[in-house]
Formats: structure tokens, C-alpha cells, sequence
């Protein structure tokens, strides 16, 4: 029977294996250009640019996707009513209250990222705010949260993997 502590370990493992198939992935890359190149040098560089590559995905990711959204933290003065609906559904679910963050986007939308439940952070889009009643807004960070706790959340370090390799390559 699935639960949330079996969700939880299966999601951890699944973190850990898709950045070493990452690691394995660029280092197999780099040692193939190595070969043909017959320049060890490239080799070294695929090591150095994997583990910087995943150690930036697993520490900064939710840094990384937030800045790239511009989103800005929600104040607490700004917007008490929404804090609160937070604090009580991470209350209820036993989870330390996220860092609340809002992106000016007319789109309705809302992620979790982060590494763990203790630095998680929820993010919701202007546009969510102003069609959502509370009890909808209630269901969106229940869900949200939701990811927090089974720590599936962290699948987002490679999305930010992929947004900085996009950057890089413009």
C-alpha cells in the first residue's frame, strides 16, 4: 500500500538517480569528445561542469527558477488573508510553513520547489489570485503543499537544469 512515507522515499531515491544519470550522462558526453578529439582536457571539463551543474540544481534551483520568473516575495501586510490560509493548511499537514512567493502574471499558475520541506517555497501567479476564490485558493496550495510533503517538488532542480541550459545557450 502507497502512503505518504513510501512516496516520500521512492521520490528520493528517483532525485538521486536522475542526477547521477545527469552526472553519468555529461561525463559519458565529455569522455566520448575526449576520444574523438583525442584531448583528455574535455574529459575534465565534463566532470567539473557536471558536478558544478548538479550542485547549483540541488542548492539553488528554487533561486534559480524564481529569479527567472521575477517573483517576489509575499509580504505579509500585503496580503494577510493568503498567509494565513498557508500557515493553517501547513499547520494541518505538518509541515513547516513555506516562503510564499508571487509572480505579476496574468496566466493562472502555481509551482513548489525547493530542496526540502524545511527551505520549500510556493509560488502563485497574480492571475490564480484574481480568479480563484479562497476555498479554490485553499485546493491550489493544498496541492501544492502536498508536493512538499512527498518531496516530488524536487524534480523542479531539473527544470532549473534545463532553464539555465537555455539561458546559456542565448
Amino acid at each position: 500500500m502507497r502512503t505518504l512515507y513510501t512516496e516520500r522515499s521512492s521520490n528520493l531515491r528517483r532525485t538521486w538517480l536522475l542526477m547521477a544519470v545527469f552526472f553519468g550522462a555529461v561525463i559519458g558526453i565529455g569522455w566520448i569528445f575526449s576520444r574523438i578529439y583525442a584531448n583528455p582536457g574535455i574529459l575534465y571539463i565534463a566532470v567539473g561542469l557536471s558536478i558544478f551543474m548538479n550542485i547549483v540544481s540541488y542548492w539553488f534551483s528554487d533561486r534559480v527558477v524564481l529569479a527567472l520568473h521575477r517573483a517576489k516575495p509575499v509580504d505579509f501586510k500585503f496580503n494577510p488573508e493568503l498567509h494565513r490560509v498557508l500557515e493553517n493548511l501547513s499547520i494541518t499537514a505538518g509541515l513547516p510553513m513555506p516562503k510564499f512567493y508571487l509572480i505579476n502574471d496574468p496566466a493562472p499558475n502555481a509551482f513548489a520547489t525547493g530542496r526540502n520541506p524545511k527551505h520549500a517555497v510556493i509560488c502563485v501567479t497574480t492571475g490564480l489570485l484574481e480568479r480563484l476564490d479562497r476555498s479554490e485558493l485553499e485546493g491550489v496550495l493544498a496541492h501544492e503543499l502536498s508536493h512538499v510533503g512527498i518531496c516530488d517538488h524536487r524534480v523542479g532542480y531539473f527544470y532549473a537544469l534545463d532553464v539555465v541550459g537555455e539561458i546559456q545557450r542565448k
